[in-house]
């Protein structure tokens, strides 16, 4: 039976107009009207009206106080971890209903869906109806919109719900795997392996087998300590890199018995790779075991303590509503991933952002085994499970960490440190070492630490305990702990705390390094070059200066943030020696529970010792020559105001190395036995064909004295076919009308299908905001990045999902997108992606091999390898890549594939060309500057 349209009124919003349907309406035909936005926004203030994505309705209408029946509210509710792209298309599909025929059709289609979903509930099938009752209860209680309308639907359970938190499993421990066999694979083998993994019917690839023979050599034992096969792989676009490695990957997993860990540096291949991984392994193994773990920073996981305190008043208003979505979410989860996993990424942006990232542990306050729900923590779990996988899918950065804290720590492998790594998307490592290895003593570090040392002052709320609550007990038995738990709260009072922003704002620092930020923040502002300038003052980005040439008083407030930072760190230290101490030789007074607040104590303190060694480091070297008289040259350091929308949110100083592939390899590399970096982008492009040196200087294999094994596989596209280049002569740089115009004319020409990449945010909103209904009205639906309230990844699944659909962004687009098929015909960039010209570019330019602009056309080409590689991700798939500039140089083209047509023409030009489209045929016109990339 067909379930019954809900009769409630409902509301679409786009930017080609409004449409509203009223409840009672059901049956009329033609009862959906248009209406103007003032009317829309008297309707939905009046009576709560169903929506589609509410704060998109929201912007759409210019009525940010907006509120209603969100269905997206009910699919989190009713469908719990099950992805739904938030458009009426994507609900149409996971609903298995007619798509609406057009933007009239949405709001009949928002009543028919509601009802879909509302009949779910009284389905015998509903997989997830384990703790909705329950959960609708505490909904009901906070009187959330749905819940009277749902309440009919759902029937009260004959036994009492379990609450979450005993229904969640307990992960178990596991004896450390032994070391790993040493084995060599055979070409023979791997070749078998590949054919298995691709399946019978697939295409043979000569570029594939090539480069699986080759990853296969990072598997082999390793003849010198410190010295490991190393690896560095150039797959071109389409060569099939992830079976490529996975081939060697698993059968040396199965062979030896060992791990292999595979990193990325965006969460879409991470996604991409566990798909992937299922032609290699079962979901589980015969003991129930997952061989195929994810393993992300703690930052993205659910934490259980947090979510238990939002759900008992920690969280009030809509923020509520939120916390038990989740709850009914982490039911049903796969792994507690909040950030790319199975939550749905539009559901924080339904509520708020911060409302997501306050259930992670994103301060470092997890207290490990001090917590009551440790046995059933999502990281701990991924954390063991990853030391009995065969396969590990990580990020750079979390790869890093495990490597420099092998051994140590809650962010360490347990068992041990990565030996057989791959880096995938291997071009962005040198830039994840550069972020992992920095340092950073700024007012938002500083005043974090203090609130873990001292815990919550005067009216804050929360959770949060400081080191005597969380130690209350072993320093009341323990007189060195208690002393040195004192000791370090009053050390932690030197440090800023609440309001210090605006103290710094009123030249009212407190404390000394309070007083070294004012400092900080005086000299930036001083010194910057655009602080001159009300433009750039206006326009509200970061501002930054070298460190140089420093005055004695700054040097002197230095020293005393300096000092007042030892003062912090020896009682640490002191206190970590002693827990050691008593975990070794646990005296009679000291419970099970102690004991795991020790553990969970100890964890804590070893990074925050560390983090309080580099920062006094970092003081003792800002003269350019430390303590012990060694000089600064592997370090950039510099000063920093950060701003954004002209509003500071910190001040800092910073200090990166000059070469970060210096401690990656001494880290990471040096510790392994093979490593791969593998990329499409991972060397550069000459006249002579692939020029390796910067991907050998990147790869840090020259401070380890290893001679990395390279190889290339091209891309099997026929790019001169499938591809062109067109480079727009005639739109005037800093013209925004002029370059609003060209976006509108291209996205027109190509009917929708137009991913445009901007450099900055600034004319992104511009161009945005003078087209966006001009599109709309011609049925071409425009999203765009720090404009619409929708994180990326839902972005790009909605550009995905909507051939008709255009997307603009910025880097997050560049790189790690993968949209084959009709969505994507056409990138455009709005100029030439050059370098931003901070005072770590510089050191870096300066310090390069050939200086100068070859540095800066080196990023530059490997931008545009990236941009492009967006564009032809099948041997189906045509199109143009579009840059609006004039003044494109000519040395730049070696950044596209060889044989790729190149065209310098107008804009009207361009678009006839956008008509035609690529694989028509259409050979071009003589009149245009034509030519073709060579090598």
């Amino acid at each position: 039976m067909q379930p019954q349209p809900l009769a409630l009124p409902a509301l679409h919003a786009s930017h080609a107009g409004c449409w509203l349907r009223g409840g009672a309406d059901l049956v009329e035909a033609g009862a959906t009207r248009g209406i103007g936005k003032g009317e829309a926004i008297m309707a939905v203030a009046d009576t709560p009206h169903l929506l589609l994505n509410a704060p998109l309705v929201a912007v759409r209408l210019g009525y940010p106080d907006l509120s209603g029946l969100d269905l997206l509210e009910l699919f989190a509710f009713i469908s719990p971890a099950r992805f739904v792209t938030p458009t009426p298309k994507g609900v149409a599909h996971a609903l298995n209903l007619p798509e609406p025929a057009d933007d009239a059709a949405v709001p009949a289609f928002l009543q028919q869906a509601a009802g879909e979903l509302l009949a779910t509930c009284e389905s015998d099938d509903w997989s997830e109806r384990s703790g909705a009752w329950s959960t609708l209860q505490s909904l009901t209680r906070l009187r959330w919109a749905w819940a009277p309308i749902i309440a009919p639907h759902i029937r009260q359970p004959e036994q009492a719900e379990r609450w979450l938190f005993s229904r969640l499993p307990e992960w178990d421990d596991a004896p450390p795997r032994p070391q790993p066999a040493q084995v060599i694979l055979e070409d023979k083998d791997v070749e078998s392996q590949l054919s298995r993994l691709t399946g019978s019917g697939a295409e043979q690839r000569e570029g594939q087998r090539l480069y699986a023979k080759a990853a296969a050599g990072v598997f082999a034992p390793r003849e010198t300590r410190g010295a490991p096969t190393v690896l560095l792989a150039q797959a071109g676009t389409g060569i099939g890199k992830t079976l490529g490695y996975l081939a060697p990957a698993s059968l040396w997993a199965e062979r030896a018995q060992g791990t292999v860990w595979v990193s990325t540096y965006t969460k879409n291949l991470q996604r991409q790779l566990r798909t992937e991984s299922a032609r290699a392994w079962p979901e589980r193994r015969a003991d129930g075991s997952r061989p195929v773990v994810v393993r992300k920073g703690r930052e993205n996981y659910l934490c259980l303590l947090n979510l238990e305190d939002a759900l008992q008043g920690g969280f009030g208003g809509r923020a509520a509503v939120l916390a038990q979505l989740v709850a009914r979410w982490a039911a049903y989860t796969r792994d507690g991933d909040m950030i790319g996993g199975d939550l749905p990424g539009w559901l924080g942006t339904l509520f708020r952002q911060r409302g997501i990232t306050s259930l992670t542990d994103r301060r470092g306050e997890c207290v490990y085994a001090g917590c009551p729900h440790y046995r059933k923590c999502f990281i701990e779990r991924a954390t063991r499970a990853s030391a009995q996988a065969d396969l590990v899918i990580a990020n750079h950065a979390l790869v890093m960490v495990n490597a420099a804290r092998a051994g140590f720590g809650p962010d360490s492998d347990h068992t041990q440190r990565p030996t057989r790594i791959i880096f995938d998307e291997g071009h962005h490592v040198f830039d994840a070492a550069d972020s992992t290895f920095a340092t950073a003593l700024s007012g938002s570090e500083t005043i974090e630490l203090r609130r873990w040392v001292i815990g919550p002052e005067r009216n804050n709320r929360g959770r949060r305990r400081g080191l005597s609550a969380r130690l209350a007990d072993v320093a009341s038995y323990d007189d060195v702990a208690g002393r040195a738990v004192a000791e370090a709260v009053r050390a932690a009072e030197a440090l800023p705390s609440d309001g210090w922003l605006q103290r710094l704002h009123d030249n009212e620092p407190s404390g000394p390094v309070e007083d070294l930020l004012a400092a900080v923040r005086a000299l930036t502002y001083a010194r910057d070059e655009s602080a001159t300038d009300k433009a750039g003052q206006e326009a509200g980005y970061g501002l930054e200066t070298e460190v140089a040439n420093l005055d004695g008083d700054f040097i002197e407030r230095a020293g005393a943030a300096q000092d007042a930072l030892a003062a912090l760190r020896r009682p640490l230290m002191q206190l970590l020696a002693r827990l050691d101490a008593l975990q070794e030789d646990p005296p009679d007074w000291l419970d099970p529970q102690g004991r795991n607040r020790i553990e969970g104590a100890r964890h804590s303190l070893g990074w925050r010792i560390d983090t309080l060694a580099a920062w006094e480091a970092l003081l003792d070297r800002l003269g350019g020559v430390s303590g012990d008289g060694s000089r600064t040259s592997d370090f950039v350091d510099w000063l920093a105001v950060d701003r954004a929308n002209a509003r500071e949110y910190d001040v800092g100083i910073h200090r990166h190395w000059l070469d970060p592939s210096k401690p990656f390899a001494h880290v990471v590399l040096e510790g392994a036995h093979g490593v791969m970096l593998t990329s499409a982008t991972l060397c550069g492009r000459g006249a002579e064909g692939e020029d390796w040196r910067t991907a050998i200087a990147r790869s840090g294999t020259d401070h380890i004295s290893v001679a990395p094994r390279l190889v290339a596989a091209e891309s099997p596209f026929d790019y001169a076919r499938q591809a062109e280049v067109l480079i727009v002569t005639d739109v005037k740089r800093g013209d925004i009308p002029a370059l609003a115009g060209a976006y509108a004319r291209i996205v027109e020409a190509s009917g929708g299908g137009v991913l445009g990449l901007f450099t900055a945010i600034r004319r992104l909103r511009a161009v945005h905001g003078r087209i966006v209904d001009r599109l709309a009205r011609e049925g071409l639906a425009l999203f765009a990045q720090h404009v619409d309230p929708i994180d990326t990844g839902t972005l790009v699944d909605i550009f995905r999902d909507d051939p008709a659909a255009s997307l603009f962004g910025t880097d997050a687009l560049r790189d790690g997108v993968d949209v084959p098929g009709e969505s994507l015909r056409c990138v455009v960039m709005e100029q030439v992606p050059w370098p931003k010209p901070s005072i770590l570019h510089r050191a870096r330019r300066a310090a390069s091999d050939g200086g100068g602009s070859a540095y800066d056309d080196q990023i530059i080409r490997a931008r545009l390898a990236q941009a492009f590689g967006r564009l032809i991700r099948s041997r189906n798939d045509c199109g143009h890549f579009i840059v609006l500039s004039a003044a494109f140089p000519s040395r730049l083209l070696s950044a596209f594939p060889a044989g790729t047509p190149v065209i310098r023409l107008t804009l009207d030009e361009a678009l006839q060309r956008i008509t035609t489209g690529v694989c028509s045929g259409d050979d071009g016109h003589a009149d245009k500057t034509a030519l073709s990339v060579e090598r």
